[in-house]
This record gives C-alpha cells, structure tokens and sequence, in this order.
C-alpha cells in the first residue's frame, strides 16, 4: 500500500499503517478481482476497505488451510480465540493483533456495527462443522454471515446517499458468493462441503455421490444453470444500489458486479464443466471493464466529493 493511500486516510501510527498493510497483502493474495476494484476507489478509502477483506481472508485461511495439521476442533478453537479476542479489542477501542489493529480501527472510524463481524465469524464456525445444505432458506443463513455482511460493512465506507443502499449490497453480497460457489464445487468438495443446496439438485437427479464422482453428467449441468439464474437474478436487483453510493466510489462496485457475477458467463462458456476447468474471467474483458472504469474514477474524484478527516 502506498504512503500515499495511508496518509490519504489519516492513517499516521506506524503500527496502524503496518498492521493496514497486512491487510492489503492478504487482500492482494486471495482476491484478485476484488483488490483489482478496490484500486478504484479514492486513495482515502482503499486502506479500510483493505482491513475488511484482510479480515474475512485470514479468518478463510484459518477454516480452509488443507496444509495445516491442526484438526477441526483445533481449527475452530484457534477461530473462536481469535474471534473473540477482535470482539473484546472493539469493544476497548484498540488490538495489538497485526491483523485486527486495522479491522478494530476501521470498525470505529466508520461505525460499522459489530454484529456483522459476529455472523461473519458463526458463518466460518459453521464451516468446520457443516458439509452441505438441504435448502436455499439454510445455505442463505451461511451466505449471509459469510459474505452478505462484508457488502453490508463496506457500505459506511462507500457512503450511502439512500439507506435502501444496505439493501442493495445484501443482493450483490449474495451473488458473489453463490456465483463463487458455482465455480468452485470441484473445490469445494476437496474440504468436504457442498454449497449447492440438496432439495434443488435433487430436483434434477443430482445427488452427493453424483457430485463426488465428479463428472459434470447433464443432470449436474442443468442443476447449475439454475444455479446461475439465482445470480442473475440477485445481480439484477442489487444494480440500483450502486447509484445510492457516493460518485466516486460507484465505479469500483460497478467494475466488481460485472467482474464477479461474470463468473456464471464463464461457466456457461466452459460448458459446466466445473470438475476439470476453473471458470475465471479472461484478462482481456477485464481490461475491457477496468479501463473505462479508471476513467470513470478520475472523473468522480477531479468533481470533488466529502473528505475523509485526519487523525
């Protein structure tokens, strides 16, 4: 991260702005899209927006690293820890964790409520106890802890001009996450889960040993366009929201609803076949989504806008 972004937010403490930094790296490692549209947004903003993905992404890496040798009961043990100790440092207005320090202080320069960092962390315990979901209504309460509430803490930050904006970010959240889901069954069934929910693929003749033997059958296949037409339906009800945020900070979730929810295009364009191919958006048609995107950016920054107060 830049001298520049950090100084941009008010961030001055050494600690802080490392601690800012880890959570820039984890960011930059685990989400490509979402860092690329986080480069969007103005310099003031990228540090908190940074804290929060940090955050989810180190809590992922504790639940879903297949290289550690702790079992799930250490896993979870180490989770609840470390959740709870980030829930103790907001409520002391500080933490001394590399990671948590710029969670807690985003946290508190933002008021982002707390309660949403309490469903993401319920949502990633559930993750070493839960394997599948027999319906929509049970997988929902994962997505929404999981990632619904990490659109809902980004809200403060892109500063909402309507409060049907929170509303808005709970669609788009979902929708990342279900068209993550749909990408990544192959590995998700590597940890031994299923994010598909039982009673719909089962509609089609899809059940778990279908899905282990790992053969995208055309029951699996239509069992997934379906899945796909969720998200488009999702992704179609957030983009009012998008014109409910500050001016220069709706290129950056523009560029991420067309880049992410882009994913579902990829997987029709593989044909389904999501045992033996990894969907991803090609560099060319993000270029294509990021450079009219940049300009956009510019725009909204050179018109002016509310500044973020130093510290």
């Amino acid at each position: 991260m830049s001298a520049r972004e950090l100084t941009a937010a008010g961030i001055h403490s050494t600690d802080l702005r490392d601690s800012y930094e880890r959570c820039r790296q984890l960011n930059a490692a685990h989400g490509k899209t979402y860092y690329l549209a986080t480069k969007l947004l103005p310099p003031a903003k990228r540090p908190y927006v940074h804290a929060l993905y940090g955050f989810a992404r180190y809590a992922d890496e504790i639940v879903d690293d297949l290289s550690s040798t702790l079992s799930d009961h250490d896993k979870a043990q180490l989770l609840s820890s470390w959740g709870d100790a980030f829930l103790a440092d907001v409520r002391r207005g500080r933490s001394d964790d590399p990671v948590c320090q710029a969670v807690v202080d985003t946290v508190l320069t933002w008021e982002i409520p707390v309660e949403y960092f309490e469903a993401f962390l319920q949502s990633m315990r559930m993750d070493l106890t839960v394997t599948e979901y027999a319906n929509f209504d049970d997988l929902y309460t994962y997505v929404y802890g999981s990632a619904a509430v990490i659109g809902l803490q980004m809200v403060p930050i892109l500063q909402p001009i309507a409060p049907q904006a929170f509303d808005h970010a709970l669609d788009l959240g979902v929708a990342f996450q279900l068209a993550n889901f749909i990408r990544d069954v192959n590995e998700d069934l590597d940890r031994g889960r299923v994010y598909l929910p039982m009673e719909e693929l089962a509609v089609h003749g899809v059940d778990r040993p279908m899905l282990d033997q790992r053969v995208a059958t055309p029951e699996i296949k239509a069992a997934l366009a379906e899945q796909i037409q969720r998200v488009r339906r999702l992704e179609q009800a957030s983009r009012p929201g998008i014109a409910m945020l500050h001016p220069d900070s709706q290129p950056c979730i523009e560029a991420a609803r067309v880049l992410y929810c882009g994913i579902v295009d990829e997987v029709e364009n593989i044909d389904y076949e999501v045992f033996t191919q990894r969907a991803t958006v090609p560099m060319s048609r993000r270029i294509q989504v990021a450079g009219p995107a940049w300009l956009r950016a510019l725009r909204s920054r050179q018109r002016g806008g509310p500044a973020i107060g130093s510290r």
